[in-house]
């Protein structure tokens, strides 16, 4: 009713602003997976931005629908609400984790025994927007402590042929950081998996993340997570270090995180 009772110029300009929106979204998520990107945080809003487009181009033939069964009404109305509160629910993350991702390393700390950098994709064999960010936190943070280990964890990238470990491996190397610092985990496909098969590798070489200092170098993002796995995998003496997100990925990452954070609660990550 109250929509009804809305100016028809009103009503002009929130179907013009639903279809920007939705236009908006579509667009960002296409241009992403034009360049290869797939995950949740890049693919969802194609789905909810076409969703917006719909109800902007039909808007009134679809309240007409669902004027016909009370049903209907009902169950659109529990989905919008539904909607409502995960939108909120999904701003009280962006906020807690925004927040977390400006919380840097106590440079007055005991100095880590070892720096793990976690992966972050590839593209065609070369580190992602994201990974280069990650790589460079990890070469300064090595440079300020250099008689710390650095392993560079991640596995094999799918449709490369190369692991993301060998990627950073290179990288590392091409800015003039000592081989002999380098451990390598090429075997990961998860946060749960980096921070576990590293604690393997660091284990080997004598350095045992229950008495040693360990600073995981990841996205700002990224943080609370794997500081949460971290303390669940074994890691007593943790600390973490947040590279900055680029700009253009920043909110489809954290829209990935999202997801990523309700995965590992569910599956006992921490």
């Amino acid at each position: 009713m109250l929509r009804l009772a809305l100016p028809p110029s009103v009503r002009s300009a929130s179907r013009l602003l639903v279809l920007l929106a939705g236009a908006l979204l579509c667009l960002d998520a296409l241009l992403l997976m034009s360049i290869g990107m797939r995950h949740l945080g890049v693919v969802l809003p194609l789905p909810i931005g076409l969703a917006l487009i719909g109800l902007a181009w039909r808007g009134a033939q679809w309240q007409h629908w669902l004027a016909q069964q009370r049903w209907r009404q009902r169950l659109w109305r529990a989905v919008c609400i539904g909607f409502w509160l995960w939108l909120a629910s999904l701003l009280l993350f962006f906020l807690q984790i925004a927040q977390a991702g400006r919380e840097g390393p106590d440079l007055s700390a005991a100095p880590p025994g070892a720096i793990l950098v976690l992966g972050s994709g590839t593209n065609h064999c070369r580190p992602s927007p994201t990974l280069r960010q990650r790589l460079e936190r990890g070469l300064d943070l090595a440079r300020i402590y250099p008689q710390a280990r650095v392993v560079v964890s991640g596995g094999v990238d799918p449709g490369f042929g190369c692991t993301e470990a060998e990627v950073m491996r290179r990288h590392l190397r091409g800015q003039g950081l000592d081989e002999a610092r380098l451990l390598l985990e090429e075997r990961s496909t998860s946060t749960h998996e980096n921070l576990v098969f590293s604690r393997t590798l660091l284990e080997q070489v004598g350095l045992d993340p229950r008495r040693t200092m360990v600073l995981v170098v990841t996205s700002d993002f990224h943080v609370p997570r794997s500081l949460r796995i971290a303390r669940q995998a074994g890691y007593a003496q943790v600390r973490a270090a947040g590279a900055p997100t680029p700009r253009h990925l920043r909110w489809n990452a954290w829209l990935r995180e999202y997801f990523a954070f309700a995965s590992s609660r569910a599956l006992g990550e921490f």
